[in-house]
């Protein structure tokens, strides 16, 4: 395991779609392990693959001790709205106020290639889109209404 260097704004990698993952190896575990070494040295709630500079569908998530790896995900179904302050750890000490879904339903493999399903409110939700919508090539800023100060 190893914490790698997370790419800022500005990278292009950060502007392209990830490829599906359809090798389930050792070089997939070690890049889930690197990606969740490097989120927690980060103090992130979130962080997907194309931060580390690494094309593939892979992203893992930790809200309150929660571990969940995202291998090729698909959101299913989205409802409600929130509205909040957001960040990311390739544009840190920056947070805008976004409104998004309230409840996310999405599927995934795990790094095994088993498929789960889960479902995300609040923060989770959250979380879901905004690591989904990295391996599109999208990032939080453009839906950003206005930016804000956040106590770390």
């Amino acid at each position: 395991m190893a914490i790698r260097n997370i790419v800022k704004v500005g990278d292009d990698v950060l502007t392209k779609k990830c490829r599906p993952v359809e090798k389930f190896d050792e070089r997939l575990n070690e890049l889930v392990e690197d990606l969740f070494e490097t989120l927690y040295a980060s103090g992130g709630a979130g962080l997907a693959a194309p931060q580390v500079g690494v094309l593939r569908r892979v992203a893992v998530i930790d809200i309150d001790e929660n571990p969940i790896e995202l291998v090729n995900p698909e959101i299913i179904e989205v409802s409600g709205e929130q509205t909040g302050a957001e960040g990311c750890l390739s544009n840190p000490g920056k947070y805008g106020i976004v409104t998004r879904p309230q409840c996310v339903k999405l599927k995934a493999q795990d790094r095994h290639g088993e498929w789960h399903e889960y479902l995300g409110t609040d923060l989770l939700a959250r979380a879901f889109l905004h690591e989904t919508e990295h391996l599109d090539g999208m990032m939080f800023m453009r839906l950003v209404e206005e930016w804000v100060e956040v106590e770390q």
